[in-house]
């Protein structure tokens, strides 16, 4: 009888055991968990790439379309899950380039190699692009770049944004 009773034990153990294992695989699986930056397909879900180093600020980087030279945009992310765009580098302006004095507080600067604009201080919920055709459009995160267009066809609507997601989608998903 004693036998029997240990064998009660064990089973029930071993199914409190298993259920806690799929609470657990549950709460990766599906639970909005970890914060990132989130760099995705803008109209499909399939393609995504996550990052947390992001959050501490990153780059987009793209060839101009008028001027040829490269531009570099500087963003980083808020507690409240916004971007901020901090700065732009260019090598000359054209279309789209803005001016300092359009933004209080920004500050315009020159070196030998380029122009900086620092200070823009731009809250935006996220970042809607479109992976240029010839732009290069390009992200830095730490000492890292990436091209756009490695993972994301030509023309292909972007969408950049702080988010949560589960820990098993972003082990599965991460740059």
């Amino acid at each position: 009888m004693l036998n029997k009773s240990r064998r009660g034990s064990r089973h029930v153990l071993c199914l409190v055991s298993a259920a806690v294992l799929a609470v657990l695989f549950a709460a990766t699986a599906f639970i909005p968990a970890v914060k990132t930056v989130s760099i995705s397909n803008a109209k499909s879900a399939g393609s995504r790439f996550y990052s947390k180093q992001a959050l501490s600020g990153f780059c987009i980087s793209y060839t101009h379309s008028v001027n040829k030279g490269r531009v570099h945009d500087y963003y980083s992310c808020t507690s409240d899950n916004e971007l901020v765009v901090d700065a732009t580098s260019f090598v000359s302006y054209g279309a789209g380039i803005p001016e300092a004095s359009e933004t209080s507080g920004a500050v315009f600067s020159l070196n030998e190699d380029e122009y900086k604009i620092s200070g823009l201080n731009r809250r935006i919920p996220n970042l809607l692009m479109a992976v240029g055709v010839i732009a290069e459009h390009s992200i830095t995160i730490g000492n890292r770049e990436f091209f756009l267009k490695d993972f994301f066809a030509p023309q292909t609507s972007v969408l950049i944004k702080v988010k949560k997601v589960p820990l098993l989608e972003y082990a599965v998903h991460k740059l």
